[in-house]
């Protein structure tokens, strides 16, 4: 595989690395550690993209791209689902989150699969 390749891979598993560490920060950022329910989400999601993300900076792996995008997905729907979605700051942070790991997680798949785009 061509390190240019490799390379761009690994700065979207970084984006997806930081991304997790906004999102488990994210309570006491922007103040919702009362709020259980959103908090909980938030660290619970935090931690599983951070660990997919360290996972593929190590190995890549398609799937991992997939579950990352599942939980973007997650961050999107999961204030509506979840009941959170009248407290807007709350809201907006998991939306916006969401749709970040969402864009990076399938620009990695669409690389893996696209690797002739790099030539």
């Amino acid at each position: 595989m061509p390190s240019k390749l490799m390379e761009g891979r690994k700065s979207q598993d970084w984006i997806n690395l930081v991304l997790a560490i906004c999102l488990f920060i994210s309570p006491w950022v922007i103040g919702f550690t009362a709020a259980m329910v959103p908090a909980w989400n938030a660290w619970i999601v935090g931690v599983a993209l951070g660990a997919l993300a360290l996972a593929t900076l190590s190995v890549f792996a398609e799937w991992e791209e997939w579950v990352n995008m599942v939980l973007g997905l997650w961050l999107i729907v999961s204030p509506w689902l979840l009941g959170f979605a009248a407290d807007r700051n709350v809201m907006l942070t998991h939306v916006v989150l969401g749709v970040l790991v969402l864009a990076a997680s399938a620009w990695a798949v669409w690389d893996f699969r696209h690797p002739h785009a790099h030539a």
